[in-house]
């Protein structure tokens, strides 16, 4: 498998988490055309309080977020809207490279599917995607990244069958 998910809020186990991730992670991969079967991605499924911690810690932003990510490699382009550079694999049969870690917030996940009138599924499904993008050296600081990062977004999930998250 291509995710490996750690269940720390059983909430998640409504959300069928671990097959939403996967579905994510390989239509993410495979649209950039990575091999899905040579990466691996580790999902950490939390609460508020959990990922505020972690925010805080390594973000210092003392409170609870969607979605929070940690790349393996710094592959990010200096250039403003520039692809990122894409991870190397190594030599064929050696173990999946790790992409990085994702935590992903229950209730912060749950309020904003709501507040938008989005399935959660769906909502979920798109921050997972955000979160892998921001491994492979997505960001959404600078205009031209954010333009490019949310334009990939839109594109995978259309593929998915999910409507574009910024209409």
């Amino acid at each position: 498998m291509l995710t490996d998910t750690l269940i720390e809020d059983p909430r998640w186990d409504t959300a069928d988490l671990p097959a939403l991730a996967e579905r994510a992670a390989r239509e993410t991969l495979a649209h950039l055309s990575l091999d899905p079967e040579a990466h691996e991605i580790a999902i950490l499924a939390c609460d508020d309080a959990r990922i505020a911690v972690l925010n805080a810690e390594f973000r210092g932003k003392p409170a609870p977020t969607n979605v929070l990510s940690w790349p393996a490699e710094e592959l990010a382009s200096e250039t403003p809207g520039g692809q990122p550079d894409l991870p190397d694999p190594g030599p064929f049969g050696e173990d999946p490279l790790e992409l990085g870690d994702i935590a992903i917030s229950f209730d912060t996940c749950t309020r904003e599917a709501a507040e938008a009138g989005k399935p959660m599924a769906d909502h979920v499904t798109h921050l997972v995607v955000h979160g892998i993008l921001h491994l492979l050296g997505y960001d959404h600081v600078r205009d031209a990244d954010a333009t490019l990062m949310e334009r990939l977004e839109v594109e995978i999930l259309g593929k998915m069958g999910l409507a574009d998250p910024y209409t």
